[in-house]
């Protein structure tokens, strides 16, 4: 019997050490990903915004252009980053479990796939503005660079010498 205690006691040691090796694991992952956020911008960088790891807007970022559009446009610029961002953390999370806990965990593959379902995906790009038909391009330059027009002809004027009552060059307006 006490073989059968012996066993018993390294059984409930061994599991007590895998229960803590796994209690530390878990909690390394926890602070990775407390500690993640994701910065994302706009195609044209008018646009920036970080998102912690809940998802929640940490910092948001305008530059001088972003006021050349509508307030209509810039709005929905700000959400698609802020939405292109939320959807990068469900692979950052992944990526954190992977290196601390391994994804082969059930309550790891829980925690992935509720924050696949929470997080949205990634929005579709917006499309670009049809291009109009004719000349697209500006162009600059100086006035030497312009094509110049042919010189027009002095008009003729009639002489001085003319009588005024003499209308037979056909009108008497001149």
């Amino acid at each position: 019997m006490p073989e059968d205690i012996s066993a018993t006691e390294r059984m409930v040691r061994e599991w007590q050490e895998r229960a803590t090796e796994k209690a530390e694991k878990f909690g390394r992952m926890q602070a990775q990903i407390e500690q993640l956020s994701v910065t994302e911008r706009s195609r044209d960088g008018a646009v920036q915004v970080t998102v912690g790891s809940s998802g929640m807007l940490e910092d948001l970022v305008l530059a001088e252009n972003a006021g050349n559009r509508p307030m209509t446009k810039l709005s929905a610029e700000i959400m698609r980053v802020v939405q292109l961002a939320q959807s990068r953390l469900p692979e950052r999370m992944r990526q954190a479990a992977a290196d601390t806990v391994g994804e082969d965990d059930e309550a790891v593959r829980h925690m992935l796939g509720q924050a696949t379902r929470f997080f949205p995906e990634a929005p579709e790009e917006p499309e670009e503005p049809p291009k109009r038909p004719g000349v697209q391009e500006m162009r600059i330059g100086t006035d030497e660079d312009r094509p110049q027009r042919p010189a027009r002809r002095p008009s003729r004027r009639a002489p001085d010498d003319f009588d005024d009552d003499d209308f037979s060059r056909g009108s008497f307006l001149r």
